[in-house]
């Protein structure tokens, strides 16, 4: 659990950095604006548009690494439960009359 939550802090400082580097080199495609040196402006304009893929691809493999996790890990739970409940049918049958029971009071007195 720990290694998961380092894996998700450094996740989130490459992703920071990333937008640290996009709005930098969009910054400075302002100021060249302004000076309208077109020389200059192509180049920063070229760089802008090479971060920006760059930035959107590595979006786009976290988001799917992240989804490949997640459903991997969801899985695991599903797994972990579908064994708790074939091992222990009666305390499964249990748990879900008392999950019942209480929602069944709770939404009654509404």
């Amino acid at each position: 659990m720990a290694k998961r939550n380092t894996d998700t802090s450094a996740r989130a400082d490459q992703l920071k950095e990333d937008l640290r580097h996009l709005s930098e080199t969009v910054e400075e495609l302002m100021n060249a604006t302004s000076k309208d040196a077109s020389g200059e402006m192509h180049e920063l304009r070229e760089r802008a548009e090479r971060r920006l893929k760059d930035t959107r691809a590595r979006l786009e493999a976290r988001g799917e690494r992240l989804y490949e996790e997640t459903r991997e890990t969801l899985s695991e739970q599903v797994d972990c439960c579908d064994r708790y409940v074939r091992e222990n049918p009666w305390t499964s049958i249990g748990i879900g009359a008392a999950t019942g029971l209480v929602l069944g009071m709770l939404l009654g007195r509404r």
